[in-house]
């Protein structure tokens, strides 16, 4: 019975839509000039076959039920351009190659990308690092995918190494930021799309604030601040990888002698004396090991709170 209802439904709206008058009814989408009548159909007859190009479709780029996307504006050649005569055998390539040795030229498929993905944490590309670089977006992202590796935590640091390779090699070293573990990833620190504030493309306006973002405990303000620590993380650390713990930029006495030493304006040598009593190091280097040295104090033993205090004793960042 309901089945009887509903095939008489749609039978009457059938002759509904037949009696329609012309401009009533519905009308095919109109093809633009130089696009193929058939849209993503027309490129699928020749490259459907292809596993690179077909893995576009398990991707959000090709829901066509998304008004966004552009396969729901003219299929393939929402990216790719114009391309009815390539699609007609006339011309080798599409409108606009993304990769490989006949790609279109850096600013042309920049422009395509801009079009849809210029919002957001892309706002600040104009004039960025990798802008300026010639960087174009397909170098680092891959459409024809089901998930764009350079988005998927496990796989994005290779994708960033590709090119950073002195990075990659600091991640190998003794004390390093969980990146080989899958803990931590480029992106938590830097934005390739520009950044409004450091030179380095980091997430916030200063190296300080970045790291701030996990290491909240350093934040402050503290009652005694270490001005070092204030101005800049990276005077004592090293962010992509050290030998010495900690991602210090050298061995703790050394480190803390570059500025604590007798022949500072500080004159704040103390137990250890300064860089001069290092052995092989300042002006008049000796080979004299002296207590706290010979002993393998470090400076932290004491002055543990070198990220500040909040303690009324706390001066001389002690216990």
């Amino acid at each position: 019975m309901k089945q009887t209802l509903a095939l008489k439904l749609l039978f009457g709206m059938a002759l509904t839509l037949g009696s329609l008058p012309a401009y009533a009814q519905p009308q095919p989408t109109a093809v633009q000039p130089g696009f193929t009548a058939n849209g993503e159909r027309a490129c699928l007859t020749c490259h459907g076959g292809d596993p690179k190009v077909t893995a576009i479709l398990q991707s959000p780029m090709a829901l066509k039920g998304d008004p966004r996307t552009p396969f729901a504006t003219e299929g393939c050649e929402g990216c790719h351009g114009p391309s009815a005569d390539h699609a007609a055998g006339k011309v080798p390539f599409p409108a606009v190659v993304f990769k490989g040795p006949n790609k279109s030229p850096v600013a042309v498929r920049n422009d395509v990308c801009l079009t849809c993905h210029q919002a957001g944490l892309r706002m600040n590309w104009q004039g960025s690092k990798m802008e300026r670089s010639g960087v174009a977006c397909s170098d680092c992202h891959t459409a024809h995918a089901a998930k764009d590796p350079i988005l998927v935590k496990a796989t994005q640091p290779e994708q960033c190494f590709t090119c950073h390779a002195r990075q990659r090699a600091d991640s190998f070293k003794y004390s390093h930021h969980p990146i080989r573990e899958g803990l931590v990833v480029c992106s938590d620190c830097h934005n390739p799309h520009g950044s409004p504030g450091d030179t380095k493309s980091l997430k916030e306006f200063t190296v300080n604030e970045t790291c701030y973002n996990c290491h909240a405990e350093k934040r402050g303000p503290m009652l005694w601040e270490h001005q070092p620590v204030r101005d800049n993380c990276m005077n004592c650390h090293t962010p992509h990888g050290s030998n010495e713990a900690r991602l210090l930029r050298d061995r703790m006495n050394f480190l803390c002698s570059s500025c604590h030493s007798a022949s500072t304006a500080n004159h704040s040598g103390g137990a250890f004396g300064g860089v001069a009593s290092i052995p092989h190091r300042g002006q008049q280097p000796n080979t004299n090991f002296n207590s706290a040295l010979a002993n393998q104090r470090e400076c932290v033993g004491c002055h543990s709170q070198v990220h500040g205090s909040n303690s009324p004793a706390g001066a001389f960042f002690i216990r």
